[in-house]
């Protein structure tokens, strides 16, 4: 056994870089990965989301951001401490503004969108107050995905509107003397017409109040996903149903978004016939710019007419996206970028976790990210990125045009309106917390839950920190059908959940056009990161008085005594560990089937040799870890909302923006991770420290820098590395945040009263006069 000190080094050269990835080194990948790339070129507030004893904040520092080094900070500036304080201060914040009565939640959303709100809102309000809707005021993620249909208009030419109809102040305009587009009604509804017989695309129908679900003939092709979203849709709206005019909705039956609309399709608002007092404040700079040009006839065969579904090995997504970015972008300037993640390894610009840190020798795996990848990354900016996401391969064709189409979650530059997963919604033993199969009803508690067990901060011992050897672990235990024997401390013999970061899940994450590019995709870079046979090292920093804290390149002087340092506001220190030791400590992350693996470069074969595989686990059988590492798909991850109501801390990586985005607090309810996953190990750190078993493997042989003398003598136990003072408790916080967050703001009452709100302002977009289904106060 060696004694590895401490020791500094310089950043990674790039987040994305994967020399510390299992069976998948950079230079046995880069010549194939560079003939790919170049064939590729030319084509209540306590009771509301958060825990009932939240006793937090009065331990948190209110540290300002940092660009320090992190060798320059303490636990109490350390990022992750600041964010959670601020993450609490805005939720509550947000809690507390909220709208009281009617005529209050009027004002506000006059205020916020420069207009009133739509026919029907009073009784909205009513459902909402009946059904203590805490967020009643928070729909801007909304109110954005309808602004740019606020601009479409009919045509003169086919009677939509007349001369009369238009504000005779601005002859010509397309606009009335209250700023309504004319005709606006009759465009959205043809334009419903036309991408309901586009493949994949169902129809929710209103008629009288009864609802039903609709599949236009799509020339024979087959979808083989039966419109579940539609279904789940319909559901949703089934409280509101009786209060609502006849529309319709298209809903996309697939998970990858469908609607692009090209940068030269968009307008500054106020200009172009827009009005920035109609379309509303927070609703951003651009609106939808429609194209005027006369037709022939309005029987006309509609754009969509010949439509084919998929790619068909004829272009792709990505060279559709580039097209929303601005002219001046780099992904507008050249075809194709045909630098990679992966192959170029000089790059440090892609810090999606900056976290206010401008210093660039601050360690890349020491930077967190403040939200998700949604808000961060910028594929406009950073083409090469795209590579590493998998919606950008999808096989699905996209509309590149303003079409109304629903969609469970939507990526930055896609057009596509978001509502509530059906997964959120129905009940299924695959995706629902607490599901009872036998009585088909859902429970509050999930017979797989395990209790999170003693908290394992510093104690009176000093020992602090994890060790899962402390545990009897039964292998038998899956959460569903064995739930007799959880694991449990050989100590105290209570329940205790494992300290690993744990995920299960299929290949899925893009699909395959153009072709050879899965090994990139986001599932599959995790997993690799994760591997138990990763080569590679990787710095933590904790903030620690363990003895080992003080190992140091740097001999010190026998007798040198080191100065007491108050534990609540430790220094933090690197720890430089080989990823293969902390992967098999702290990571417990596995494919358990190959979807579509003929995809994979090499087939089969080359995915299985490249990545690990494990057995399938039922939903119950993550409850006894406390990380859920939570990763997109096809699209975005459908089991969120069954980790948040878990007793276990679900960390998300996403690029996905989703109905509920405005309403949970990364920080506070769930811990957000970077696409590029490389401050994994640092939140694990900050949380939980440096598992005893790792302290055991790297540090067994040292020595005291003060004495020389052994530090763990034969015979003596080697402890763990405390992370934070109270790093368990805080993650226990936030598991507890989480759980109060899903069983408050997000009930499946609260995803009603979104579609309700939805359909009101979609009844006003789809009225003749837009003016009469708006609320008369």
């Amino acid at each position: 056994m060696s004694t590895r000190p401490m020791l500094t080094r310089a950043p990674s050269d790039s987040p994305w870089t994967l020399s510390n990835q299992p069976r998948f080194s950079q230079r046995k990948w880069r010549p194939l990965l560079m003939l790919t790339l170049l064939a590729c070129s030319t084509v209540a507030i306590f009771k509301v989301g958060l825990p009932a004893r939240s006793s937090l904040t009065s331990h948190i520092s209110s540290a300002e951001a940092s660009s320090a080094h992190p060798s320059t900070l303490t636990y109490s500036t350390h990022p992750i401490t600041r964010m959670m304080k601020e993450a609490e201060e805005r939720f509550q914040a947000k809690i507390e503004r909220q709208s009281k009565t009617l005529p209050q939640a009027i004002e506000e959303y006059k205020r916020r969108y420069g207009m009133s709100p739509p026919k029907g809102f009073d009784a909205w309000w009513e459902f909402a107050q009946k059904n203590e809707v805490v967020l009643v005021d928070e729909y801007d993620t909304l109110m954005r995905d309808l602004a740019p249909f606020y601009a479409l208009r009919g045509q003169k030419e086919f009677g939509d509107y007349t001369d009369d109809d238009e504000d005779p102040s601005r002859p010509g305009s397309g606009l009335d003397r209250h700023g309504w587009a004319l005709g606006g009604g009759f465009e959205m509804r043809r334009r419903i017409a036309e991408v309901a017989s586009v493949a994949s695309i169902d129809m929710v129908q209103i008629r009288k109040g009864n609802l039903s679900t609709v599949s236009i003939s799509k020339d024979g092709f087959v979808d083989d996903e039966v419109s579940a979203r539609a279904k789940g849709l319909k559901a949703m709206l089934g409280s509101s149903a009786a209060n609502l005019p006849d529309f319709d909705f298209p809903v996309n039956a697939k998970a990858e978004g469908r609607v692009i609309v090209p940068w030269d399709r968009w307008t500054v608002a106020g200009q172009g016939g827009m009005t920035g007092e109609k379309i509303g404040l927070g609703m951003g700079n651009r609106s939808y710019m429609e194209d005027t040009a006369p037709h022939d006839t309005k029987d006309t065969l509609h754009p969509l007419a010949s439509f084919h579904p998929d790619w068909r090995g004829a272009g792709n997504v990505w060279d559709k996206w580039r097209r929303t970015c601005p002219p001046t972008s780099p992904a507008r300037k050249s075809y194709a970028s045909i630098r990679s993640a992966l192959i170029d390894g000089a790059t440090t610009s892609h810090n999606v976790a900056s976290e206010g840190i401008t210093d660039s020798s601050v360690p890349a795996q020491f930077a967190f990210s403040a939200s998700t990848s949604f808000d961060s990354v910028s594929f406009c900016d950073q083409p090469h990125l795209h590579y590493t996401q998998g919606h950008f391969f999808s096989d699905w064709r996209t509309l590149d045009d303003l079409y109304p189409v629903l969609s469970p979650a939507r990526a930055k530059g896609f057009g596509d309106i978001k509502i509530p997963s059906h997964y959120y919604y129905g009940s299924t033993q695959a995706y629902t917390y607490g599901w009872d199969k036998e009585t088909q009803t859902v429970q509050a508690v999930d017979r797989g839950e395990v209790a999170w067990g003693d908290l394992t901060d510093a104690g009176s011992d000093g020992e602090g920190g994890v060790d899962d050897r402390n545990l009897i672990i039964d292998p038998s235990f899956d959460g569903h059908n064995n739930t007799a024997n959880p694991p449990r401390n050989r100590k105290t013999g209570k329940e205790s959940k494992r300290n690993k970061i744990f995920w299960r899940g299929a290949t899925t994450g893009g699909g395959n056009s153009p072709a050879g590019f899965a090994a990139l995709y986001q599932r599959h870079r995790a997993v690799r990161t994760a591997d138990w046979a990763a080569e590679g090292d990787v710095e933590i920093w904790v903030p620690s008085t363990n003895p080992i804290a003080n190992i140091s390149s740097t001999p010190v002087a026998p007798g040198t005594q080191h100065s007491p340092i108050a534990v609540t506001d430790a220094p933090l220190k690197a720890h430089k560990i080989s990823v293969a030791t902390l992967n098999k400590a702290m990571m417990d992350v596995a494919f358990v089937k190959a979807s579509n693996a003929n995809q994979y470069p090499g087939g089969l074969k080359k995915l299985q040799e490249e990545h690990r595989f494990a057995d399938g686990v039922a939903l119950g059988d993550h409850w006894q870890y406390k990380y859920l590492l939570d990763l997109d798909g096809m699209s975005y991850s459908g089991r969120f909302m069954s980790f948040l109501a878990s007793d276990s801390v679900p960390i998300k990586s996403t690029v996905y923006e989703e109905f509920f985005s405005e309403w949970i607090e990364p920080w506070l309810h769930y811990v957000p991770l970077s696409s590029s996953y490389e401050e994994l190990y640092n939140i694990f750190g900050y949380f939980s420290g440096i598992p005893a078993e790792v302290v055991e493997e790297v540090y067994g042989d040292a020595v005291d820098p003060a004495t020389g003398a052994p530090l763990f003598p034969p015979g003596t136990k080697i402890p763990a590395i405390p992370g934070a003072p109270d790093g368990d408790a805080r993650l226990r916080h936030i598991a507890q945040a989480g759980k109060d967050w899903k069983n408050t703001i997000a009930r499946k009452v609260d995803m009603e009263a979104y579609v309700y709100r939805l359909a009101l302002e979609w009844a006003r977009l789809n009225a003749d006069d837009r003016e009469v289904m708006t609320m008369q106060v």
